[in-house]
């Protein structure tokens, strides 16, 4: 599929189809994901210059990261260690060897975290207009889910609101516009092409990072306008350096509206708490992405660890 060419500052023609329902089939749970075909990824192939690997997740422990009280703590629990070495000896383990082993126990939707478009509903449907009450507890979901989603890999795009606005946060509750999206794209020198992996950042995460005391709320982030604007250039996937990648509170009172717009309506998959302090400092805009969520059936969302290679 051909990429647009479009101005950074002028977003394509008003007139965008108001969902993506039935875009690509009523049976399709990618969504925009099927937008990163082979052609379009060869081409984010060639995007990196550098060769500078970038990590852009969060680590996963029990403090120090966000993670909102409903969740829990995540816990890295010792399953086998040195005290269980007769394990070994059973198997005919020699006395000195045997081995360590962990398990996890985690909300889906812990640290750096990919949701899946099973995430949220509205008007009682998921992405595609699939029922959203056919999630059960023994099976969690039968559409949508992140077991759908496989490897992503495309062209990431940095939009650093924070430093075009020459600050290193955005202040708390800080609803990011339209406007501020495209005086970052034009002061970056940068452009957004058809299934771009869209990274805003607003500067909160590397703030709480510096101060785990920080609130969990308000925090800034996208604007449900701003969302729109968005969809506009259809991008694959966005991202941000906050807990919801929309702002807290609420964009216009509406109870996650950005995540109706992109995840609901547009089959836009988001990544929520993406670490990206490093790739602003060295005013690293563009990269190839890749996010390889765990296939974990069922789930309607999944840490990760995003690699973007610049």
């Amino acid at each position: 599929m051909e990429m647009s060419n479009q101005s950074p500052t002028q977003a394509p023609e008003e007139g965008t189809p108001t969902n993506n329902w039935g875009r690509w089939g009523a049976d399709d749970e990618r969504g925009a994901l099927n937008l990163l075909t082979p052609d379009v990824v060869a081409e984010a192939a060639r995007v990196p210059r550098t060769g500078k690997v970038y990590s852009l997740g969060l680590p996963i422990q029990r403090s120090g990261i966000p993670n909102f009280d409903y969740r829990g703590i995540p816990q890295r629990l010792t399953l086998v260690n040195h005290a269980d070495e007769q394990m070994s000896h059973s198997m005919g383990g020699p006395p000195g060897v045997g081995s360590n082993e962990d398990m996890f126990v985690m909300a889906a939707h812990t640290a750096t975290h990919l949701d899946a478009l099973g995430h949220c509903y509205a008007d009682y449907r998921l992405y595609n207009g699939f029922p959203h009450d056919e999630v059960t507890p023994y099976t969690g979901a039968p559409r949508c889910s992140i077991d759908k989603v496989g490897a992503i890999v495309g062209r990431g795009v940095l939009v650093d609101v924070a430093s075009a606005k020459g600050v290193d946060q955005l202040d708390p509750g800080y609803v990011v516009t339209p406007a501020d999206l495209e005086q970052t794209l034009e002061a970056q020198g940068s452009s957004l092409r058809q299934g771009d992996l869209v990274l805003i950042r607003t500067g909160w995460l590397d703030a709480f990072m510096r101060d785990p005391a920080t609130p969990l709320h308000p925090q800034p982030g996208l604007g449900m306008d701003a969302a729109d604007f968005l969809v506009r250039y259809d991008p694959a996937v966005v991202g941000a350096d906050n807990g919801a990648v929309e702002t807290m509170p609420f964009d216009q009172d509406v109870f996650m509206g950005v995540h109706l717009i992109l995840l609901v309506r547009h089959g836009i998959h988001l990544v929520e708490n993406v670490v990206l302090g490093e790739l602003a400092a060295d005013r690293c805009h563009e990269f190839l992405l890749t996010i390889a969520p765990l296939r974990v059936t069922g789930a309607t969302g999944c840490p990760v660890t995003p690699v973007a290679l610049g």
